[in-house]
């Protein structure tokens, strides 16, 4: 009998293999049974007296079974799988496309035959046997024997020719060279204290150089809508840049680019320049990147080089099985923080490498209850997970780790007085901000993505969602349109909060932007659940009406619905 594993329950006996039966009141396998071992009894659906597993099947039949590979039922090739039914790939296809069942012609084995009753071992057999511009002869292949094959290993691809015709794509506008001129040590560039003196350093372009860019600077000037005192701006930058290069027709880095900060020269539109030239060699360092730099050189390798692969995989996905899906920066740097108390705590303990951690490690780092322990069993086992399937780690001493769920917090109500100054903003763009979520809980990232075209005929369209404005928002937005026309008259950025710095780009403002320009305790989301716990309690807890107004599910419309028999909340009530 083999180890039980999967989902079922151990033998409390040996604590090795699966129970005899699922009954609540069995708790010992045969080989444990009192007066045993006694023999497993026959599986029920195939009639197998080996590998018994639990409830009357063996490990090819039960569902959580793990039965390995095999041979191919159809053509005996190794490494077949449960997965498509113990076929390989070539005979799973084989029988899709051919139903005869019978002995072959040609070997006489019982076999799934094609339309002239030979089975594909014989197949693959005389097309191994052939020689080159010879007669197939499939009697004459078979008549000392088959050669057994490994399964799913019959894919030929010549690399001398492309599988496809290549795509033809437009060639970039300019080509960078492949060498470049070695520099005798790195100076560090710091133009801050130059002011408006840069002049001089524009004159060290190369005419040939700026004359291929300066036509991709038109195309963006126009696409954006810049005015002539940008245009300027980026010219400026785009030659001082070249005047940087020792070889001209090399690569720009991002970091030479940012000797131009704090100076009046835009760093990102003569990136962006750049960028359409094929001429930027991107090494900016990302935020959660440097972030992981930090944290990890507290960590003693190589459990740092194993944190790093498990942000490398969240951050880019997998291709390989299993295949994943890329996470956002934000996620993977909330489970970075809430996995490193527990990473510190074992490297203070004297491990080097997560392939040391146990279940039992995982248990005794884990917080006793609540949300930290839930938040950290969270980051954990994303942690191992990803690592057991990038065959990092050998196991996952997470997985069956119980460490609950988060608690959400309760929603409280604002105070009105705040709402109403806020209101009332001097900062239009901030009253329109206000008004939007305090009316119509919309959230941060949905405000920031918010266009032109979502608001029209007096309606707000969020997804699949019409909204009727209020008569308050529709004040507040005439007057934040007026001022956007009067501000930015050639901003070619379809969303519509811009600022100084997305009014010539088509990119959205930063969460930072409507952060501050929310100046109520708790932010956006505070404002919005406070617009939501006001709707539940003035519908009386109409979870069908909640979900339709603000495009929540419905167990997070009962999170507020919930408040409805609160006593503070009651006496709060006019």
């Amino acid at each position: 009998m083999s180890a039980g594993r999967g989902h079922q329950r151990r033998c409390t006996t040996c604590g090795i293999r699966a129970v005899a039966f699922p009954q609540p009141h069995i708790t010992v396998c045969f080989t444990c049974w009192p007066g045993g071992p006694v023999a497993p009894p026959p599986c029920l659906r195939c009639g197998s007296r080996f590998e018994y597993f639990v409830a009357g099947l063996c490990h090819r039949c039960h569902r959580d079974g793990h039965p390995g590979v095999d041979s191919c039922r159809n053509c005996l090739a190794w490494g077949a799988t449960r997965t498509h039914k113990w076929l390989c790939l070539g005979c799973n296809s084989w029988c899709r496309k051919y139903t005869i069942s019978d002995d072959c012609s040609v070997c006489g084995r019982q076999s799934v035959l094609d339309h002239s009753r030979v089975c594909r071992l014989c197949r693959k057999q005389g097309a191994l046997w052939r020689q080159p511009r010879e007669k197939l002869d499939l009697v004459a292949a078979n008549r000392h024997g088959q050669q057994l094959f490994l399964a799913d290993m019959f894919v030929r691809r010549d690399k001398t020719q492309p599988q496809h015709p290549p795509v033809e794509h437009p060639p970039p506008p300019l080509r960078a060279m492949a060498c470049h001129q070695l520099t005798l040590f790195e100076a560090r560039r710091d133009l801050s204290q130059r002011g408006h003196r840069l002049g001089g350093l524009a004159e060290r372009a190369d005419p040939a150089m700026f004359a291929l860019l300066e036509p991709i600077i038109g195309q963006h000037a126009a696409a954006r809508g810049w005015n002539h005192h940008l245009i300027w701006r980026v010219r400026l930058g785009v030659q001082i840049m070249l005047g940087f290069q020792d070889t001209p027709g090399s690569t720009i880095t991002a970091s030479d680019a940012a000797a131009l900060t704090g100076t009046e020269v835009p760093v990102v539109h003569v990136l962006e320049v750049f960028e359409h030239a094929g001429l930027l060699d991107d090494d900016r360092i990302s935020a959660v990147q440097a972030r992981l730099d930090r944290k990890l050189a507290e960590l003693p390798q190589p459990m740092a080089g194993e944190v790093q692969q498990w942000a490398t995989i969240m951050l880019n996905g997998s291709t390989i099985p299993p295949r994943r899906l890329p996470r956002s920066p934000i996620t993977v740097g909330l489970q970075l923080g809430w996995m490193l108390p527990a990473l510190h705590r074992w490297a203070e303990q004297g491990h080097t490498s997560l392939r040391e951690i146990s279940r039992t490690d995982v248990e005794a780092v884990l917080p006793s209850s609540g949300n930290p322990r839930a938040l950290m069993g969270q980051g954990l086992k994303s942690l191992f997970r990803v690592l057991k399937g990038a065959k990092i780690t050998f196991t996952d001493p997470a997985r069956w780790v119980p460490t609950g769920h988060t608690q959400p917090k309760q929603p409280l109500p604002l105070d009105p007085a705040a709402i109403r100054d806020a209101l009332d903003s001097p900062d239009i763009a901030q009253a329109l901000i206000i008004a939007l979520v305090a009316f119509h809980g919309l959230r941060n990232g949905q405000l920031r993505d918010l266009h032109l075209t979502d608001i029209h005929d007096g309606y707000l369209h969020i997804g699949d969602r019409t909204v009727p404005l209020a008569a308050p928002v529709r004040t507040r937005l005439s007057a934040y349109l007026d001022l956007r026309n009067k501000t930015w008259p050639e901003t070619a950025n379809p969303h519509l909060f811009v600022n100084y710095r997305t009014a010539y780009q088509f990119g959205p403002v930063g969460h930072r932007w409507v952060k501050l320009k929310v100046d109520i305790p708790g932010g956006v989301q505070a404002l919005r659940e406070d617009r939501i716990l006001h709707e539940a309690h003035a519908t009386g807890g109409d979870v069908r009406q909640i979900c339709d107004l603000f495009g929540l599910s419905v167990q997070a419309a009962t999170r507020y619905t919930a408040t409805l028999d609160h006593p503070a909340l009651i006496a709060a009530d006019p």
